[in-house]
């Protein structure tokens, strides 16, 4: 008898006892919950003086600050010479175009490939529009068509990547070499 008693008495314990309750929402804050507007399947054209200069396309982005900044997922650019001309293809993760300082941010994965075989890979990349260079403080590699690669940390250089100015160089691999027929 003394068994039952106390069996009864904790499975009445238990059975008392209050669960937390589960929660109606996610705790967590999405860039959906505070922007402007949200834009599936965005395409953002850049000009200059009324030429295009590049064409940012993401898979959803979201503006804040009356349109002025506008947060990217799923990036994708094409830019264009002064001539009009295909000059390098974008892609990342994530980006941010300011259109008041005409700064374009591409972050994660960044892959800017020209037209003429160069390829830079690197987490983070910014394109300023008014002074037509593209930087990056982090880690870079770049790989010409021809096999030399460059490794550093944090660089400035024209878009086409033709004058580039290297603050930390770590590394360059010679590509092919022509020697001279005999």
């Amino acid at each position: 008898m003394k068994q039952f008693l106390v069996l009864t008495f904790c499975a009445a314990a238990v059975a008392c006892q209050k669960s937390a309750p589960l929660p109606i929402a996610s705790q967590t804050r999405s860039l959906a919950d505070s922007a402007d507007q949200v834009i599936w399947g965005s395409t953002t054209i850049i000009t200059d003086r009324g030429l295009q200069r590049a064409s940012i396309q993401s898979d959803t982005a979201f503006t804040f600050n009356d349109n002025t900044r506008i947060e990217m997922r799923i990036v994708r650019g094409i830019f264009y010479s002064s001539s009009g001309a295909k000059d390098a293809v974008l892609t990342s993760r994530s980006g941010m175009y300011n259109t008041q300082l005409s700064i374009l941010e591409a972050r994660g994965d960044v892959v800017l490939s020209s037209v003429d075989g160069r390829k830079l890979l690197t987490p983070f990349l910014r394109y300023d529009q008014r002074i037509s260079q593209i930087s990056s403080e982090s880690t870079f590699v770049v790989r010409d068509a021809d096999g030399k690669e460059t490794r550093g940390i944090g660089f400035k250089s024209d878009p086409d990547m033709q004058n580039i100015s290297v603050t930390r160089h770590i590394s360059t691999k010679a590509g092919k070499v022509q020697l001279p027929e005999k």
